[in-house]
């Protein structure tokens, strides 16, 4: 029987409570993916098993925004070592890629990468992530943890209502934009019927199942050393593509120190660069300057935006893979650096640029078990489904995470053989006197670090439960003053920012505010939890 519902069609605003919870718990952006981590949690798995199930699930479930071909970060809270570690699964340039070579391929690009197609795509480092975290803190196999997504693409799944208007708006942007017959393969995976799904359809992704079983039973190495890797070779060079075998064989993901601020007594935790967590930082280490009694008024939002204004200045100047950086990232996080840029703050809105320091498309989620590990984990294929290309009979959808790098030799994030790129995804983490607060995160492009700020504001300054932290009307800086804000957004705050020079502008699209996770421990072990009310997102615990 059809359905007489638009299930995207809200009329009236819903309400949700934070989740309590004491075994574990699972928050995720599809329901199945919380369901396969609290599946492996129930299997004696830990929150890093879970964090597996749930990331590996969510290439199935949601490739609208990430695939077995994504990028991966996540901060990871190990009870049993009292540390927090973090984790960088980005993948580097092609060793055959570099300026000159795109220029000479691409003579209409008009001096930027190319968005869809094989240029952009760099080594994927989802697959890598997976296998890392299974094998230095997981109690189970990779095969195990990865079981509930092959199960998910093999027997398939029911399409969500937000999966559907994501899936619909990718298949109208292809079908202008990706023509050539190195995407066939997208569409024969992804629009088999050569339409796009719909709220209710069932889902089968065969060739993915496949692949996703022959990664848990290699630990990945069928994926960067196996016969995966020949098929990506292959591809790639049938279609004028620059990566090899050779690039994914070298492959290795990083184990990294995690970089933090302290913002009236928490530690802010961020992947370092070459991810923009950093920005996040960078803004919160100026807003610390400022006392904010209240949350709904004009005098907050505006110094949130030109705190964040000049946190992406000097990000978009400085960040990129850190081998390649020009100064030394921490000093962008100096109290005194902080300081600086605060006393530059003024009762106007303004444009800024990077200053110099003293010297000294996404899917996020986080899980954590009643032992008190705890995982902040984060994937993409950056541009929704990514570059376009699907490599054949595979179900691998590649990222285009390449297309952040610049072809001006002189910028900071310049394209180079084997170099990271600037890379919008990170997770974050909560601590405080030492001791693990909770992970979140935001999702989204540049979204990110705006959220990130907002979310860890509303906790901390203004006191709302994860719940609310994340319901909150948010705004997003575009660029210049250029600023759009929520529908909810109170529209009287709205001319007050207005009239301080902000040129705002309500946004109808709800999922360009980015899509939120968070999960806090109390003090006796119980998790208390937060899910997006933006998307189809879902709490799994027990």
């Amino acid at each position: 029987m059809n359905t007489v519902f638009d299930p995207v069609f809200q009329r009236y605003p819903s309400q949700r409570y934070p989740i309590y919870a004491r075994g574990g718990m699972v928050n995720c952006s599809s329901p199945q993916a919380a369901a396969a981590g609290l599946e492996v949690l129930r299997q004696g798995g830990n929150a890093m098993d879970a964090a597996v199930a749930a990331a590996a699930a969510l290439t199935v479930v949601e490739p609208t925004a990430n695939g077995i071909g994504a990028d991966a970060f996540a901060l990871v809270w190990s009870e049993k070592d009292q540390r927090l570690y973090g984790l960088n699964s980005s993948g580097p340039a092609p060793q055959l890629a570099s300026i000159g070579q795109v220029l000479a391929d691409h003579r209409d690009v008009d001096g930027k990468m190319p968005t869809y197609g094989w240029t952009p795509v760099t080594v994927p480092g989802a697959p890598r992530a997976w296998a890392e975290l299974s094998g230095r803190f997981g109690r189970l196999p990779l095969s195990k943890s990865v079981a509930p997504a092959v199960r998910y693409a093999r027997e398939g799944y029911p399409c969500s209502p937000n999966l559907a208007v994501m899936w619909q708006r990718a298949f109208g942007k292809y079908r202008q934009t990706c023509t050539g017959p190195e995407f066939e393969e997208w569409y024969r995976t992804f629009v088999p019927e050569g339409r796009p799904y719909q709220a209710g359809d069932m889902i089968r992704l065969p060739h993915h199942a496949d692949t996703l079983e022959a990664i848990g039973e290699t630990g990945a190495e069928a994926f960067y050393s196996g016969d995966i890797a020949r098929k990506i070779d292959a591809d790639s060079r049938k279609f004028g593509g620059y990566l090899r075998y050779e690039d994914l064989a070298a492959y290795q993901a990083r184990w990294v120190e995690p970089i933090s601020v302290d913002y009236r007594g928490y530690q802010v935790c961020e992947i370092p660069p070459n991810g923009q967590g950093i920005a996040a930082l960078m803004a919160l280490n100026v807003l610390k300057e400022f006392s904010f009694p209240e949350k709904d008024c004009v005098q907050t939002y505006h110094r949130q935006l030109e705190a964040m204004k000049m946190a992406f200045a000097d990000a978009f100047r400085y960040v990129t893979d850190p081998d390649c950086m020009e100064l030394d990232y921490h000093r962008l996080l100096l109290p005194a650096y902080g300081a600086q840029r605060a006393a530059e703050m003024g009762g106007t809105a303004r444009v800024y640029t990077h200053a110099l320091p003293p010297k000294s498309g996404t899917v996020y989620l986080c899980c954590a078990d009643g032992e008190g590990n705890m995982v902040s984990y984060i994937q993409s294929n950056y541009m929704g489904f990514g570059s376009g290309i699907v490599v054949g009979g595979t179900g691998v959808a590649l990222q285009n995470r390449g297309h952040d790098f610049s072809l001006d030799s002189a910028d900071a994030n310049c394209l180079k053989p084997g170099k990271r790129s600037y890379h919008t995804i990170i997770p974050g983490f909560l601590m405080k006197d030492g001791k693990p607060v909770g992970p979140f995160g935001v999702m989204g492009g540049y979204m990110q670090p705006q959220g990130h700020v907002q979310v860890v504001m509303n906790y901390v300054d203004f006191h709302l439960d994860p719940q609310q932290a994340l319901d909150a009307p948010r705004w997003q800086w575009m660029r210049d003053n250029s600023v759009t804000v929520e529908t909810r957004f109170d529209m009287e705050l709205a001319r007050g920012l207005q009239r301080l020079g902000h040129d705002i502008r309500a946004d109808l699209s709800t999922p360009s505010f980015g899509r939120g996770q968070m999960i806090v421990r109390l003090d006796n072990g119980v998790l208390v939890g937060g899910t997006e009310s933006r998307t189809d997102s879902n709490i799994a615990c027990f």
